[in-house]
């Protein structure tokens, strides 16, 4: 027999069937309830923002600072087998994270405040803008930069390496705003008390 850890889909189950399971142990009465749902969403955009951060991290501590190791044959492998997926993750992690996270803040009350820096909110509120700003570039900079970079679609050599340094730079940009944007997003609890 196969181990299911070989599989990512029998490992992701596997996840979700302890999650589950440790709902059934220490939560059962409170399941299904108002809160319970609550809870879920807010669980849904942490779990999407590790994805999409922790892919980030990935793009910008091991990946680029690797590929001028990587000798030139085996670079194809990186840009039309890895790098794909990796940026098909990463731009639906950053969408789910900005949606699980804006239906966190509507349910709880403070989205508006938030947004508009009121109310005790201004904390949460300013690292909501900056993962919006990161959400809107990896959509509207790094993907599209992305795509001619690796030669998804068509473009000529200038344009694929003005391409790859300005989606470089983008999602360095987007790591350097994702500390103040964690921060953020920690320290509203803080901010409260």
């Amino acid at each position: 027999m196969k181990n299911p850890l070989e599989s990512l889909h029998l490992t992701l189950l596997i996840g979700l069937v302890l999650a589950v399971v440790a709902l059934l142990l220490l939560h059962a009465g409170a399941a299904f309830s108002t809160e319970w749902w609550l809870f879920l969403v807010r669980w849904i955009h942490v779990l999407a923002g590790i994805l999409w951060i922790g892919l980030l991290y990935y793009f910008n501590f091991v990946q680029m600072p690797s590929m001028p190791k990587i000798p030139d044959e085996q670079k194809p492998a990186i840009g039309k087998v890895i790098a794909p997926e990796a940026l098909f993750w990463f731009r639906w992690a950053a969408a789910a994270t900005v949606l699980f996270g804006a239906i966190t803040a509507l349910a709880n009350g403070y989205l508006f405040e938030a947004l508009t820096f009121r109310g005790g909110f201004a904390t949460i509120g300013l690292g909501m803008w900056l993962a919006l700003i990161m959400a809107a570039n990896v959509w509207f900079v790094i993907w599209p930069n992305q795509q001619r970079a690796l030669g998804l679609v068509e473009a000529d050599a200038d344009t694929k390496k003005r391409s790859a340094r300005l989606a470089m730079l983008a999602s360095r940009t987007n790591t350097a705003l994702s500390i103040p944007m964690l921060y953020c997003m920690v320290a509203q609890q803080q901010a409260l008390a």
